[in-house]
């Protein structure tokens, strides 16, 4: 019995390769290609926005007929400003494309003494605000995955008040109408897409906001022509929340 336990256990040891090399090797199966998700800039969206910005005042004293007498100097107005934009883009590849329009509080002010001769400035301090501007722009940009670097350029207005006051005790002396002059604008961005539909941006603006000849009243009701130069540069972090596909596929 014992010896034929043991022929059992050996005939079994034997076979038991045998078995096993006789078996199908496992079928070899591809694993899945990877999946990359693309970030799509497609859509409209809204957002608000807010930072500084100065704007470069030019003026020079004008006599009735509108003929150049002196420089009355420069200064710069500068403050906060706070807004907002709505837009729409459009992806084509890498290339992303758009039109946006932004509307923005402002309070930039600034004032420097008058270089003018006697009778066209001396002794009075000219003082520049900007209270509001606005852009109306189209954007070309480039799009690495959720990382977009973009150029702008369009339409530029701004709502400027100008006064002039006595150096010596700050008494009014005249004042302008509020003016609104249009321009042109260009500036350039980046920004960062941190969620499917939420985006984060900085952005630089420069306003061409050219000559404008404005007519002010004195306090004895008397008119007199000032003719003030004008750019502006802003700085501005933006977010926006954009409607539309945030991801596509890309196998």
């Amino acid at each position: 019995m014992k010896k034929f336990l043991l022929g059992t256990v050996a005939l079994v040891a034997f076979a038991a390769p045998a078995a096993a090399a006789d078996l199908a090797a496992r079928p070899y199966t591809k694993a899945p290609p990877m999946i990359a998700a693309i970030y799509d800039w497609s859509g409209f969206y809204v957002g608000a926005n807010g930072g500084w910005g100065t704007s470069r005042k030019c003026w020079d004293a004008l006599n009735g007929a509108g003929v150049f007498v002196a420089s009355e100097g420069c200064h710069d107005a500068s403050g906060g400003t706070a807004g907002g934009q709505i837009g729409y883009r459009w992806q084509a590849g890498t290339w992303v494309f758009g039109v946006e329009g932004q509307g923005n509080w402002a309070d930039f002010s600034g004032s420097s003494v008058s270089l003018g001769p006697v009778g066209f400035g001396a002794g009075t301090t000219i003082r520049s605000k900007v209270d509001a501007f606005g852009l109306l722009t189209g954007q070309v940009g480039y799009a690495a995955n959720n990382v977009l670097f973009y150029v702008k350029g369009g339409a530029a207005v701004t709502a400027d008040r100008y006064r002039i006051n006595a150096t010596v005790g700050n008494a009014l002396i005249a004042s302008s109408n509020d003016d609104n002059r249009w321009g042109g604008v260009v500036g350039a961005g980046l920004e960062y897409g941190f969620a499917p539909n939420w985006s984060a941006a900085v952005e630089y603006d420069h306003l061409f906001m050219g000559n404008r000849t404005s007519t002010f009243t004195n306090v004895a009701g008397g008119t007199f022509s000032e003719r003030i130069r004008q750019d502006v540069d802003l700085v501005t972090v933006r977010v926006n929340y954009r409607w539309g596909g945030p991801v596509i596929a890309k196998y």
